[in-house]
């Protein structure tokens, strides 16, 4: 199997854009149909087909098109993207400049998360580099900063605040492809998403595709972080076992891993077997790790304070769930819970899942559901606490 690495090219100077090149050499048709062969999955968590959503912005009508790349990466736990931003800007720039090409796109935003404000300049320098050797004559790449708002992660938020209007997300149908960006066809793609495309498009569909499982192709870049000796960006072939990722990591004496950030699944240690692949357990790639001496109920608790303040209020299952959760979760914590606590914040992250209008409300109950399924006794253990307490005060 031959060996492809993102991480093991850690290029500062600007190289020939020998993907570029070859693209320009095929038709926009041919390059989608390559991007659909080699299965290339989004990046950022909801693991869409990039090319069933190239082909679509392609065959909008409009002549006005957008590209965005979202460099917002505000999920708790992540931050592979900042690594490919520091290391090779020319990777993602080379994927943007293919994307536009192949849909029909003539202008391009970098949507850069508020607090990599660092990254700017060099990304800047980068994209002049690319202008002065005419690499970038067919595309305008620009740059907007985030607000710092959580919610602008997700797609439709990100448009909102590129068009200077509040960040919250938009009901669907239409689709970004369709109307997006100021109402035109528009594909958004994170960071990692788009530095897969020159090596797609180089090596072949055929070599991308050998990587991975059926329906998970390539390789994925996990963020490593809490109890482990050695955090950091580790790349791993789609459908790696978590275990292998944790024993790189030197990880021990582990309770529970969060996958995909602050609303992803909870997997206690005796299921760490599962593989990392979209079919299994995913999400955008962040690998939280607690060990024995951290305590389920405070994290779960931790987790909603923040979903909560990040809600963007535009929907009342999101808005008033993760407020009504946060109440039930901080009676926990301080002693004062009752057995009816438990079975109210299943029925309502039931609610929640159903009816929310975006990932974040839908995914908010997760490591609530997760840890009562798992985890159970602790929540119990607490309640028993506590009624133990009010009945000494009582006597």
């Amino acid at each position: 199997m031959p060996e492809k690495k993102i991480l093991k090219e850690e290029i500062r100077e600007i190289k020939s854009f020998k993907a570029l090149k070859k693209a320009l050499g095929m038709s926009p048709e041919d390059v989608i149909a390559e991007v659909k062969a080699s299965g290339l999955r989004g990046r950022g968590g909801a693991g869409f087909p990039c090319g069933v959503k190239w082909e679509l912005a392609h065959k909008a009508p409009e002549r006005e098109k957008y590209l965005i790349c979202n460099a917002d990466e505000g999920e708790v736990g992540t931050f592979k993207d900042r690594y490919l931003l520091q290391k090779n800007p020319f990777l993602l720039l080379e994927g943007m400049a293919i994307t536009a090409y192949a849909i029909g796109a003539k202008k391009g935003i970098i949507y850069l998360r508020d607090e990599y404000h660092c990254l700017l300049e060099d990304l800047e320098k980068a994209i002049g580099r690319c202008r002065e050797k005419g690499y970038l004559k067919d595309l305008e790449i620009e740059i907007q900063e985030g607000a710092g708002a959580y919610i602008c992660g997700e797609e439709s938020a990100l448009m909102n605040s590129i068009e200077g209007k509040r960040g919250e997300s938009r009901f669907r149908p239409p689709f970004p492809p369709q109307k997006g960006l100021f109402q035109k066809p528009t594909i958004i793609n994170n960071v990692e998403t788009l530095c897969n495309v020159p090596y797609i498009i180089q090596e072949g569909a055929d070599w991308y595709s050998a990587f991975g499982t059926s329906e998970s192709k390539g390789t994925k870049l996990f963020c490593v972080s809490g109890d482990v000796k050695n955090p950091g960006v580790y790349e791993m072939e789609m459908g790696c076992r978590l275990q292998e990722l944790l024993d790189l990591a030197g990880a021990e004496n582990v309770k529970w891993v969060q996958v995909g950030g602050s609303t992803g699944a909870v997997i206690p240690s005796g299921m760490f077997q599962k593989p990392l692949c979209y079919e299994s357990v995913l999400g955008s790639g962040a690998i939280m790790v607690f060990d024995g001496t951290r305590d389920v109920v405070d994290f779960v608790y931790r987790t909603l304070e923040f979903l909560n303040e990040e809600s963007c209020g535009k929907c009342t299952p999101c808005r008033e769930g993760t407020e009504v959760m946060v109440e039930i979760l901080g009676r926990l914590v301080n002693g004062e819970g009752v057995v009816e606590d438990i079975t109210a914040l299943e029925q309502l992250g039931r609610v929640m899942k159903d009816s929310a209008l975006c990932g974040l409300g839908q995914a908010a109950p997760i490591p609530v559901l997760d840890t009562l399924a798992y985890f159970k006794r602790d929540y119990e253990n607490r309640i028993s606490q506590a009624t133990l307490l009010r009945n000494l005060k009582a006597v």
